[in-house]
């Protein structure tokens, strides 16, 4: 399945990610009643997130993906953001929850917000698996979160490096022999 020489130690259990998801589930389930949410996964680091998320929220809900770039096949974002596939929907008077897998430094969300807000949804969220504690994520508005991880690079549960490791159960931490983020 994959190399463990690479991955570091759990930096969130696989029992642990259930539990979460399960609870933020209930919370948008609530928070979203009478008014049924599209969730926008944002891959390809969301999807497993996403197909636990969805099936977590006990009412209607619809998806749709799209595909941003900002690192390539590096451990470190270029700084450049661009959409790799956009949405199929529209946004227009829709209340829309982007879904992410890890928020780093915010320069992919911030983006795009600015991007879907242009769209004219009703009303736009984000629910975020993982957020990096670093002083750059502290501004941004998050409305569901599911855990908060130190500053390194992590694998597992739809996370990977160079499109390895997204099926590790877990998050784990990412031991290449590579330079950290941090």
């Amino acid at each position: 399945m994959t190399d463990d020489r690479e991955l570091g130690e759990v930096v969130v259990s696989a029992a642990a990610l259930a539990t979460r998801v399960h609870e933020l589930g209930r919370e948008i389930a609530t928070d979203y009643e009478g008014r049924p949410p599209l969730l926008v996964a944002v891959l390809k680091g969301a999807f497993v997130f996403m197909a636990d998320l969805v099936r977590a929220i006990d009412l209607p809900v619809e998806v749709d993906f799209m595909a941003v770039s900002s690192y390539g096949s590096a451990t470190k974002t270029s700084g450049v953001v661009r959409i790799v596939k956009d949405l199929d929907l529209d946004l227009t008077d829709r209340h829309v929850i982007v879904v992410e897998d890890i928020i780093h430094s915010g320069l992919t969300l911030s983006y795009l917000r600015r991007n879907l807000f242009a769209r004219g949804p009703a009303s736009l969220e984000v629910c975020a698996l993982l957020v990096r504690e670093e002083p750059e994520t502290a501004e941004l508005p998050l409305r569901y979160v599911g855990f908060r991880i130190p500053p390194a690079f992590v694998v597992g549960y739809g996370l990977d490096f160079d499109e390895r490791y997204r099926n590790v159960p877990d998050v784990r931490l990412y031991n290449s022999g590579r330079p950290s983020l941090a």
